[in-house]
């Protein structure tokens, strides 16, 4: 049976008081109560830091058994190296995160290309090679070069999903290139109707057995977190 983890891209926000948070909560205990609410969260300080195994530890501690924690690649291996030679980085990378992979709350890694980065299908073709295929894994490019069917068949015969990234900037093409489906809703604001187009196309995904991972803007203000909820609630409520 397929399913859908929803979230947010991060969790340390008080500002999401009280519109989220209670007024009064401590915020080590942050963490504790969305999971309570959401089952997945994605976790963007990964890009500039290696987690610590304490902190991995604490993370499983803090939610329940069906929660999963998506990672965001660093940018050692995306914006520094840009795919190329990152083979011993991506072992040191991938070891930070066995703890969570053997507590099987590990959800996909997202690989965010820089925008300035133009396509190149051989780099692409080496980097994957060197992806563990146990290892769930989303890419986000950032540079439409990025955008054909190369990119789709690359994806495809690793079973890595194309992340499907809605900004303000630019929209990831909506194709299926893996098992399950990585989404990241960018922007700002979004309509009644655009929610429910989120949720009709979730359903679809999950019809076809695959499962979906799709995370709202972290920010300042409460706004993605309560959409979480929201399509959370009406896609189990089906």
């Amino acid at each position: 049976m397929a399913h859908l983890y929803v979230g947010t891209s991060g969790w340390a926000y008080p500002t999401w008081k009280p519109a989220f948070y209670p007024e009064k909560l401590a915020q080590k205990k942050f963490l504790n109560f969305y999971a309570s609410k959401l089952n997945a969260v994605e976790v963007n300080y990964t890009f500039r830091q290696l987690v610590k195994e304490t902190t991995v530890q604490n993370w499983i501690a803090e939610t329940p058994a069906h929660f999963r924690f998506a990672i965001k690649a660093h940018q050692v291996l995306t914006h520094i190296k840009r795919l190329k030679g990152a083979e011993e980085f991506l072992q040191r990378f991938l070891g930070t995160l066995e703890a969570l992979e053997r507590a099987q709350r590990l959800g996909p890694l997202l690989f965010q290309l820089p925008p300035n980065f133009k396509a190149d299908q051989a780099v692409l073709a080496e980097f994957l090679k060197s992806l563990p295929r146990t290892v769930r894994a989303a890419f986000e490019f950032r540079h439409e070069s990025w955008f054909i069917d190369a990119t789709w068949n690359a994806l495809r015969e690793r079973n890595i999903a194309l992340c499907v990234a809605e900004t303000e900037e630019r929209d990831t093409p909506d194709v299926v290139t893996a098992d399950y489906a990585y989404y990241r809703y960018r922007k700002p604001t979004y309509t009644r109707e655009e929610r429910q187009a989120m949720v009709a196309r979730i359903q679809e995904h999950l019809a076809a057995g695959r499962d979906v991972f799709a995370y709202f803007k972290h920010e300042e203000t409460p706004e993605g977190v309560l959409y979480a909820v929201e399509i959370f609630r009406e896609v189990s409520n089906r």
